[in-house]
């Protein structure tokens, strides 16, 4: 019996007269609008012109400044790799070293870290530390 009454209330006319009354509601809502004043008038100066002239593009556009002389870029370009020169002078070495340093800088800064987080501080580390 429950069945005959599923397929009464899903498969039977009702279900269409839902369906239909639910178009027109979603109809209706989608039809009020508040705004009532037309579309926005835009800006006489906004969007682009019409010169009715096509660009000639055999003309070269105007610098906004000077440009370098072939000069000027060498000694830029010297320049540039002096201070990357300088900063790789500074990291003390190659990849190599580097690479050995954080491995033994990992293994040890776990442990320590866990040691001043669960409140077993060492005095070498943090002189605050009693």
């Amino acid at each position: 019996m429950t069945i005959n009454i599923g397929e009464t209330v899903f498969f039977g006319a009702a279900r269409f007269c839902r369906i239909g009354a639910a178009i027109v509601l979603l109809g209706i809502a989608g039809c009020s609008s508040t705004n009532s004043s037309g579309p926005v008038p835009m800006a006489d100066n906004a969007g682009p012109k019409d010169t009715g002239t096509f660009p000639n593009l055999n003309i070269p556009p105007k610098v906004a400044n000077k440009q370098f002389t072939p000069a000027e870029t060498n000694a830029k370009l010297a320049e540039l790799k002096a201070a990357e020169n300088g900063q790789g002078a500074k990291s003390g070495g190659g990849a190599a070293s580097n690479q050995a340093a954080l491995t033994d800088l990992a293994k040890k800064h776990g442990p320590q870290t866990l040691k001043q987080i669960e409140g077993k501080c060492d005095p070498a580390l943090d002189p605050t530390c009693k």
